[in-house]
């Protein structure tokens, strides 16, 4: 669930004031800059033992003016095509000295493959993997799913139901929203995640109200960007640690990050 920045939070007993997402911040930005980033620390106060969580990480956001869910897709792609031909190019000593990194060779040419949602969870029902429609993937069911792929892949179409609030809602299928997720091969899970937004204030407060979320005042000013001029918009949020486990082959995310805040750790320092 996506927050606003600098939100009061209960981390492991204590009242802190930290991040989740910039993701609103840079909403508002757009509109000035037309293509806006962030790259800083982002904070999980939900406890996880996955390989692919830690209670703080480095977080990669983006929102790009006037750009649909299929532009943001072809914009991710690039994004991770530059990563790996970089790694391969810049970095091919450091890459040679260690054992099992990813073969970039292979990863640089796009696009990835596609499937919906729906093609996902009749994937996994052929594979004797049930999971309910409407609910969220587990680790277990994107590995599964991977054994299908040689390169990273996108699911499409996630459910409106556990989608946030500033997300559009697919008009040929109100289910779902426009929506993707670009999911490594062999078992590494979610590199990242990107979605059309909503601009129209109608909508938005539809979709605020569809989430319980119409009455909290905090989210009054991310509502008044719509009222007063607003563009159609898109944007992608990606963890650097994850990319990097995926790369060099790490058995958990932790390993990519040099001082690790693993949860239950105290926030400071």
């Amino acid at each position: 669930m996506m927050r606003v920045l600098h939100l009061l939070l209960i981390f492991w007993g204590d009242k802190v004031f930290l991040t989740q997402c910039v993701a609103f911040y840079l909403e508002s930005a757009v509109h000035a800059f037309e293509k806006v980033y962030n790259i800083g620390p982002s904070f999980r106060a939900e406890e996880s033992t996955g390989k692919r969580h830690l209670a703080e990480y480095w977080h990669v956001k983006a929102e790009i003016a006037f750009a649909d869910l299929e532009d943001i897709i072809c914009f991710a792609e690039g994004m991770i095509s530059h990563i790996l031909h970089s790694c391969a190019s810049v970095s091919r000593k450091e890459l040679a000295s260690l054992n099992g990194v990813t073969d970039i060779s292979m990863l640089v040419k796009t696009p990835y493959p596609r499937i919906t949602y729906e093609e996902a969870l009749r994937e996994l029902k052929k594979k004797g993997v049930e999971v309910e429609w409407g609910k969220s993937r587990s680790s277990k069911s994107e590995a599964v799913l991977s054994q299908e792929f040689v390169t990273p892949f996108w699911v499409t179409g996630l459910p409106r139901s556990i989608e946030p609030f500033p997300y559009v809602v697919d008009p040929s299928d109100p289910r779902v929203t426009k929506t993707a997720d670009l999911i490594a091969p062999e078992g590494f899970g979610e590199l990242l995640g990107v979605a059309e937004k909503i601009w129209k204030p109608d909508e938005l407060l539809e979709r605020m109200r569809e989430k319980g979320k119409d009455e909290d005042s905090r989210y009054d000013w991310y509502y008044e960007l719509r009222q007063y001029g607003s563009v159609p918009h898109s944007g992608l949020g990606m963890g650097v640690e994850r990319c990097i486990r995926w790369l060099l082959r790490l058995n958990h995310v932790r390993d990519a990050f040099p001082f690790p805040r693993l949860f239950r750790r105290i926030p400071y320092p």
